[in-house]
């Protein structure tokens, strides 16, 4: 029993090795990972290499599948290149496989030594992110030995050699084992490790070992498709299209499986060898094989995984729930879903100016409604951002989770003054068929022609961060102000003058320009967290100290 438990306790550090070194290697790499995938995949050819080369690093087909999933959801890449990519994602993890088959017992304290005090001396920096990876591959490499060392007092059981003897040699019976481990795994490249390990002590027949790798193949393609389950049709595509070439590989090796078995066995002695040599034989082969078949998969994806009816208003969220375990991807799509609210509140701060000028009931409902949107989205923003783990994010991807958030937070309340505002618009001026003095209503229309300026400044400065554009930001938010007083001045001589329309509209009027004041306020605290993080407003909050202080010495 007791060796049966270390067995036991042995793969769960395998899968946990593997699972560290995934996510430790999206971590650091984080939104490189994105740029090599979508600028590669321009081609197959590129894309297959591209695929070999990050599957290579993160050590998982299933995380670069559900990425090029979200690629090719967003349009960002065709989806025929993004096949490619998966095809040699596959060879890549095919190829770790091989790396982890030498002896590599030696190396195991020395990577799990240094990536601990790596990792601990600097936890949310890239070098503890680099000592995380080296822990993982520590961990992978004793876990293997673990194995070794478990199985041997297993193999000389005799129920166990019984057991063995009796397993049935039925290929299909362990392809459905080996898709039923990986799905439980959550790792093919654990199970691949695993079953060589298990072959090499004899606790395996080489015949099952080799159904086994064919269903861990299959399995990560179902982990896959489990794994983008609720994403759009798009994005279900690609882990769709990978799964047709396993199934299409499983029942081209199948006939040949005895002819292969010979073939390696005149060439590699060990079963070790033999096994994971398997591995990568089949994803070669199938790589070669299924490179030119990539269009007529894509076209059969789009027949079984058709495009829904959407309604006009509806859109696809850039809040990707497979990206929550790439902090840096997560906070780009964020990001990107902030720009959208803003978009929602520019429709709706345009829209106000009309119904201002024109009474325009129908309008001022139809953009009140649209609050509701910029709520929804506030919330679902929010929330998105709550599901990233803190300790995964760096000091500057710490600093744009906070900029979001405040982003959001004042886009939400701009869009709820602009709803007040229309709400008083209805209730002082329209119901009540007033209207401003032509003075009056020019100087609302400049306060509204800044305000929109200062809203696409914002929204510039929160996607690009520079200095110059949030120093102008800040410049304008003075402007803004002084004008605001200026206005309210000029109304007041107007009533001085007794001007009948803004002596019916004067509440409203002074009400309307406060609040447009308001707006810009919320606009412009976008500058803030640029030039804070640059040094440039605590400097001049420094010099305006110390000039109060010499104002006061003399």
């Amino acid at each position: 029993m007791i060796h049966l438990l270390n067995l036991l306790a042995a793969i769960a550090l395998l899968v946990w090795g593997t699972y560290i070194v995934r996510t430790g290697m999206t971590r650091l790499l984080g939104e490189n990972l994105r740029l090599v995938l979508s600028r590669s995949a321009g081609n197959r050819i590129a894309g297959v290499l591209a695929g070999f080369s990050v599957t290579s690093l993160v050590q998982s087909s299933t995380a670069t599948c559900m990425m090029m999933g979200s690629f090719v959801g967003k349009g960002l890449v065709a989806a025929s290149p993004a096949l490619a990519v998966m095809l040699g994602a596959d060879v890549g993890t095919a190829f770790m496989a091989v790396v982890y088959a030498f002896d590599l017992s030696w190396l195991s304290p020395l990577l799990i030594f240094v990536g601990v005090v790596m990792f601990i001396s600097r936890p949310n920096s890239d070098s503890g992110r680099v000592g995380r990876v080296l822990i993982g591959l520590g961990v992978i490499t004793l876990a293997l030995q673990l194995i070794t060392g478990a199985t041997k007092p297993l193999t000389e059981a005799t129920a166990v050699r019984a057991l063995l003897v009796a397993l049935p040699n039925e290929v299909l019976l362990n392809i459905l084992m080996g898709i039923a481990i990986t799905v439980l795994a959550y790792s093919s490249l654990a199970v691949v490790l695993l079953t060589a390990t298990l072959a090499a002590t004899g606790l395996l027949p080489v015949q099952v070992a080799l159904g086994l790798v064919i269903g861990a193949n299959i399995g990560s393609a179902v982990l896959a498709i489990l794994a983008t389950g609720g994403q759009p049709a798009a994005a279900r595509r690609i882990p769709l299209g990978n799964l047709l070439f396993k199934l299409l590989g499983a029942a081209v090796a199948l006939p040949l499986l005895p002819g292969a078995l010979v073939l390696l066995q005149q060439h590699l002695n060990a079963v070790h060898q033999l096994v994971v040599g398997f591995h990568l034989l089949f994803n070669l082969v199938l790589a070669v094989m299924c490179l030119g078949l990539t269009g007529l998969v894509v076209q059969i994806t789009e027949r079984l995984l058709p495009d829904p009816q959407r309604g006009v208003d509806e859109r696809q969220s850039h809040l990707d729930p497979s990206l929550l375990g790439t902090p840096s991807l997560a906070i780009a799509g964020a990001a990107r879903e902030a720009l959208y609210q803003a978009d929602v509140v520019e429709s709706m701060m345009r829209g106000m100016l009309v119904v201002i000028r024109n009474n325009d009931l129908e309008m001022s409902e139809r953009l009140r409604r649209k609050d509701d949107l910029v709520d929804t989205l506030y919330s679902a923003i929010k929330f998105y951002l709550t599901q990233i783990s803190s300790e995964a994010l760096s000091e500057r991807e710490g600093r744009r989770w906070t900029d979001i958030i405040s982003f959001t937070i004042n886009m939400e309340q701009v869009a709820d003054i602009i709803e007040r505002v229309l709400q008083d618009v209805e209730d002082k001026k329209i119901r009540k068929n007033r209207s401003f003095s032509d003075a009056g209503m020019a100087e609302i229309c400049h306060l509204h022609e800044q305000l929109l300026s200062n809203l696409r400044l914002a929204m510039s400065v929160f996607l690009n961060g520079h200095v110059n554009d949030a120093r102008k930001l800040l410049e304008d938010k003075a402007r803004f102000s002084s004008l605001e007083r200026e206005y309210a001045a000029s109304h007041i001589a107007r009533l001085q003058d007794n001007t009948a329309q803004s002596v019916e509209t004067s509440s409203l009027h002074l009400d309307l320009i406060s609040e447009l004041k308001r707006i810009n306020t919320h606009l412009c605290s976008v500058a803030y967290p640029i030039l804070e993080s640059a040094g440039v407003l605590a400097l001049s909050r420094l010099q305006r100290e110390q000039l109060v202080g010499q104002d006061r010495s003399d």
